[in-house]
């Protein structure tokens, strides 16, 4: 067994899975040159920017069973990154990935296809959609937080959680969400920048 990465003692993962994800990042420097998935100055440093900077977010056991929503998947961050981790990790967790352009979406079909990993891209825009009901949700540099929990109040269920990683400007986002919405939220420092951080969202009610 092999450490994904040092940051993520509890991600003790198989030589299989670090292979999948490895060919994850083929895919997406080959495909980023065709369409814009990520940031191409980002390309360089792709493992630590996107793959664990994605991974960190799936360290709870709360995350492995039921739905897992990804909302703008884009690029596969961190959807795709989930996908793969639970293959091996958590083989009943269902993931969805949520994407509205077409070519991106062709994009994640073929990454789940050639890595060989369960998952469901789903084509639409995510306030149209019908409601997922998902246990978990996740996005990434998607949109600002009072729009993510509009999102999360029509995707997520009941007692669900939502993961959201933000960047330097997070306590602006939870102050200006907090004029429409009620929620718990429980802020974790990101281990790829001291600056960002994972927000834990629940028990959402409009105000």
């Amino acid at each position: 067994m092999t450490l994904l990465d040092s940051r993520l003692p509890d991600l003790d993962v198989s030589r299989e899975t670090l292979d999948r994800l490895t060919h994850l990042s083929a895919l997406l420097e080959k495909w980023s040159s065709k369409i814009n998935l990520v940031s191409r100055a980002t390309l360089e440093d792709l493992w630590t920017r996107h793959i664990v900077d994605s991974a960190q977010i799936f360290q709870s056991p709360r995350h492995h069973t039921g739905l897992w929503a990804d909302l703008g998947s884009g690029g596969g961050f961190p959807g795709l990154v989930i996908a793969i981790l639970a293959e091996e990790l958590a083989p009943e967790l269902d993931v969805t990935l949520v994407e509205s352009d077409q070519r991106k979406a062709v994009f994640l079909r073929t990454a789940l296809r050639e890595t060989g990993v369960s998952g469901r891209v789903l084509v639409g825009r995510i306030e149209e959609i019908p409601p997922l009901k998902a246990n978990i949700l996740s996005a990434r540099a998607l949109a600002d937080l009072p729009t993510l929990l509009s999102f999360t109040d029509r995707h997520l269920s009941p007692s669900g959680q939502a993961l959201f990683l933000k960047g330097a400007n997070w306590k602006k986002e939870v102050a200006a969400a907090g004029e429409s919405w009620k929620f718990s939220c429980e802020r974790r420092t990101s281990i790829t920048d001291p600056n960002a951080v994972v927000l834990t969202i629940g028990a959402l009610t409009h105000v």
